[in-house]
């Protein structure tokens, strides 16, 4: 498969992010949750000037460095052409618009704005959804070693 589809998917949800982000500036009071689904979920715009769920605050920087290197390989690794199977290719590309989307902000405001706030789990954005469920589709396209198109040419694996 061309590398175009997963590029578009990559852009699709940064853009998500991006105009998520906007409308939460614009239409949340920093600090002020605002009920979703009674309680339990919430939108609460927070900034955030640290790491992933507001570990290590005040190192912004080191986070934008890190933000922009993962960035620059995932680009190269979709750009290489070694990326085998489909569940690695998304993996890959969602994971992609995370970290792009987490370090425009960074690199505009000098924190993430967050504003999604599940009983339990600490505030959260959509390129953070974007990070987590691209790593973890990632994780299961590499032990399936590159997902359902990579297969063997051995003639014992023929079906």
């Amino acid at each position: 498969m061309t590398r175009f589809p997963w590029f578009l998917l990559t852009t699709a949800l940064l853009l998500v992010d991006r105009a998520t982000k906007l409308w939460a500036a614009s239409a949340l009071v920093l600090g002020l949750p605002r009920p979703l689904i009674g309680s339990s979920v919430r939108l609460t715009r927070v900034h955030n000037p640290g790491g992933a769920f507001g570990v290590f605050p005040g190192t912004g920087g080191l986070f934008l460095v890190v933000s922009g290197v993962l960035s620059a390989a995932l680009v190269a690794i979709l750009l290489s052409g070694r990326v085998r199977g489909s569940l690695s290719h998304l993996g890959i590309s969602v994971l992609l618009a995370g970290a792009l989307g987490n370090l425009v902000d960074r690199a505009i405001y000098g924190y993430v704005l967050d504003f999604f706030e599940i009983r339990g789990f600490p505030v959260f954005n959509i390129a953070d959804a974007c990070v987590t469920i691209g790593a973890a589709v990632l994780i299961v396209g590499l032990v399936r070693k590159g997902g359902d198109d990579d297969r063997s040419d051995r003639e014992t694996d023929r079906v």
